[in-house]
């Protein structure tokens, strides 16, 4: 049981670190971000509901 906690306060020490170096993204860094993780959300979402209308309405419009 002794090994497991060393390894896992080890691992918890790793991520500290990292948080440690970590920074805040600026203001503007931070909604260019948000512009392109909405723009693909959205392309996604086209996509999406493109294949849904083409899977229920070509296939009625073939009959």
């Amino acid at each position: 049981m002794q090994i497991k906690s060393e390894e896992l306060l080890k691992k918890l020490n790793e991520y500290i670190r990292i948080l440690k170096l970590a920074k805040r993204p600026k203001r503007d860094e931070f909604f260019k971000i948000s512009k392109i993780a909405g723009a693909a959300m959205a392309l996604i979402g086209v996509i999406g509901f493109s294949i849904y209308l083409l899977m229920t309405v070509l296939p009625e419009a073939l009959k």
